[in-house]
């Protein structure tokens, strides 16, 4: 148990003292709200003479007044119950939280259970269609690898692509990469460049960026004050990119004040509501929250992931975006990453992710993220198997590696048009997985490009002019219908993200119309077909081809109706109808012709002399291999199907009786075959067997082999002849 992966986790012991506790902490205040001549005077047990700054930022800009009396007369009860029923509108449940105090507002979302908070997030979240964020980062800051990674995020559905820097002066280049390989994928995608304040700003009023999310919120005082900010500041800089034409978000999330010393011994969730409260108060449209850089420590305490979701609840429920925060491991364990995520999948969200790690782990410079790019396969089959969208969809491995080709060779053509830097290991960055297969890289002409961008002001208009120079007039057309499109200024709504035609999806546009069952967004049969369509699915078509590739003419010609054996020696082979017809390789990968061989060389070994017998009328291995006894001369024989399934029968036992069974075919070696004909060897002799054991296996059979199984019982069950006699079947061509 020692070994096992979640023991890398750390677990902590809940100490309200240090802010370790997800909910309902000893000092979390009672809600309460007294207003006279429509100012507050009083909010959550203090006095307006006592208010830090957050309190009055709150009480001046973030309560709605004319509904605050009706709300804060709810019982906690009666709320929570109005946040979970599908016949209460959304829009009556956000009529009333904007009413709601921060402790209100925490004390009634820690009332949910897992399955209720799930029922909530399904009705408030801003807009009917989920979507998703990737996090497109790389530790050299590769212009070309850059654009190929973001090229295979919009393929992969995300509709916004954040990138970082390990080296800040690089953030031009990464932005610019980034636009251009999404642009190749896909129309519409939003790109952020996460770094200091007035570069991203700069950034995004060059065109170059298109959103944001770094303005960062705390629930105390003191740990707004560390990072000398204020509210104030805050709503300040939310008005600077949104006057700017840039979407943009808050973040804040459970566990930063606990990392930083400043809970103040509340509770996570209780701080996170006087974010969300901030939130709304500073005209934000949405925020990234749910543990962001703090997962692991909300993770860490009792019923942590709970306050997670709640918190992501909880700005739906304020009208807001929700970015939910997956972007953080929180944990080294599958089981437990998966238990974190699913529930938002399978509600959805504005975002699923505020940053699924696109790339891989050890390239993501924000951190690995809580699912990365080696588990996009288990994310899409997560999809299929509930019906659901997180806003993914499957792309062909030929089709990604053109994309990321074209992504990165425009990136190159670019640069080198530009003036920016000659790039020319294309391929390497189209077919790398991630930094590491790129070898040696020149980082100073990375550095270079990137000081090229800031001080020559280069915006988007010179991207769109270098992509038409280059060659690219669609790329071109595309990025300059993407700004058109942005300055309409219909992507600052709530929860705004462009579809794939360049319409706006939003609160406004989109709204989420979820009213109880037969309601609410279900994916349009196209979008059902795209998300069930994974890469790995078979049929019986798929199986039936690649079985005929691997026919072998001849190896088993019938030579006539098969008779009773009259020797003591003799033991038949009985074989399922499709094997060595339209079955030519079994679950375990031998060849039939192996296994044949195989089991005839055991009995030969043991003095007894094998046939082999086709038995059309039945796929029943239990029928076959007795009916094939009934024709041995010793009374013995084995029973084997196309799948690879074999037995040792005897003509006095039951049908479901048997000797010896090899029931997990996928593990059935030809070594064992060999001692399955040795043993029915012994058996017809009347001496000891040397039973064979299973091979020792963690392996899921059944999930990797059941699909292939009923595909090649099909193929069997199609060849079956009702009433038909047993063939013999000739061995020359096993020989």
């Amino acid at each position: 148990m020692d070994a096992q992966r979640v023991n890398l986790d750390g677990f902590a012991a809940p100490d309200p003292s240090l802010g370790l506790v997800a909910m309902a902490a000893p000092a979390d205040p009672a809600p309460s709200l007294v207003v006279n001549n429509g100012r507050v005077v009083e909010m959550d047990g203090v006095a307006e003479a006592d208010f830090d700054s957050l309190d009055v930022f709150i009480a001046r800009h973030g309560l709605d007044l004319d509904v605050a009396a009706e709300t804060m007369a709810l019982s906690d009860t009666d709320f929570a119950r109005l946040l979970v029923d599908p016949f209460t509108p959304r829009a009556e449940v956000v009529r009333l939280t904007a009413g709601a105090t921060p402790a209100k507002l925490a004390r009634v979302l820690a009332l949910l259970r897992p399955a209720e908070l799930t029922m909530a997030m399904t009705k408030l979240r801003a807009r009917r269609t989920p979507s998703n964020q990737a996090h497109v980062t790389n530790r050299l800051d590769d212009p070309l690898l850059l654009a190929a990674d973001a090229a295979t995020a919009a393929a992969f559905g995300f509709r916004e692509v954040e990138t970082t820097v390990p080296v800040l002066a690089d953030a031009p280049s990464n932005a610019v990469a980034c636009l251009i390989g999404a642009t190749v994928a896909a129309p519409g995608v939003l790109i952020q460049c996460s770094v200091e304040e007035a570069a991203e700003l700069e950034l995004g009023m060059r065109g170059l960026t298109s959103y944001a999310e770094t303005v960062s919120l705390y629930g105390t005082e003191q740990v707004f004050s560390d990072g000398d900010d204020t509210p104030w500041s805050k709503a300040f800089l939310t008005s600077a990119y949104a006057s700017r034409g840039m979407k943009m978000r808050v973040s804040s999330g459970a566990g930063a004040e606990v990392l930083m010393a400043g809970a103040e011994a509340k509770s996570m969730l209780y701080l996170e509501s006087r974010c969300v409260a901030l939130a709304r108060a500073i005209g934000a449209q949405g925020v990234q929250n749910g543990g962001i850089d703090g997962a692991s420590v909300a993770a860490s305490v009792p019923s942590g992931l709970r306050e997670l979701m709640a918190e992501n609840v909880m700005v739906m429920a304020r009208n807001l975006e929700s970015c939910s925060g997956n972007d953080a491991l929180m944990s080294e364990s599958d089981m437990r990453r998966t238990s974190r995520t699913l529930p938002i999948v399978l509600a959805g969200s504005d975002f699923v992710f505020s940053g699924f790690g696109s790339i891989q782990r050890y390239d993501n410079m924000f951190g690995p993220s809580n699912f990365n790019a080696e588990d996009i396969d288990d994310f899409l089959a997560m999809q299929r198997d509930w019906g659901v969208d997180g806003g993914l969809r499957t792309v062909p491995p030929g089709r990604l590696l053109d994309l990321r080709r074209e992504a990165a060779q425009v990136c190159a053509d670019v640069y080198r048009y530009l003036g920016l830097a000659d790039f020319s290991h294309v391929d390497l960055a189209a077919d790398a997985a991630g930094s590491k297969d790129l070898g040696e890289t020149d980082t100073l002409a990375v550095l270079g490009a990137a000081q090229a961008i800031r001080h020559r002001g280069l915006t988007v208009v010179d991207i769109v002019a270098a992509l038409d120079e280059c060659g690219y007039p669609e790329y071109a057309e595309r990025t300059l219908a993407f700004v058109r499109a942005r300055l309409a200024g219909d992507y600052l709504q709530t929860s705004a993200i462009f579809d794939e035609q360049l319409s706006v999806l939003s609160l406004v546009t989109d709204p989420n119309d979820y009213a109880g069952p037969g309601t609410g967004y279900v994916p349009a049969p196209a979008r059902q077909a795209e998300i069930d369509a994974i890469r790995q699915v078979r049929g019986v078509a798929d199986l039936r081809r690649s079985q005929s590739a691997l026919a072998v003419p001849g190896l088993l010609r019938p030579v006539g109706t098969a008779c009773a054996g009259t020797s003591a020696r003799d033991v038949v082979i009985g074989v399922s109808p499709a094997l060595g017809a339209d079955v030519w390789r079994c679950l375990s990968g031998a060849s039939v012709a192996d296994v044949l061989r195989e089991m005839l060389a055991g009995l030969e070994e043991e003095g007894c002399v094998g046939r082999v017998v086709r038995f059309p009328a039945t796929v029943d291995l239990g029928q076959i291999g007795l009916a094939a006894a009934r024709l041995s001369g010793s009374g013995i024989a084995i029973g084997l199907q196309g799948k690879g399934t074999a037995l040792i029968h005897r003509r006095d036992l039951a049908p479901l009786a048997n000797l010896e069974l090899y029931s997990v075919a996928p593990s059935v070696t030809l070594e064992l075959y060999r001692l399955l004909g040795a043993n029915a060897a012994r058996h017809a002799k009347g001496a000891t067997p040397d039973p064979a054991r299973n091979p020792y296996s963690d392996e899921a059979i059944e999930a990797r082999y059941h699909t292939t199984v009923i595909a090649l019982m099909e193929l069997e069950r199609a060849r079956v002849v009702p009433g038909a006699a047993p063939v013999e079947l000739s061995l020359e061509g096993l020989l």
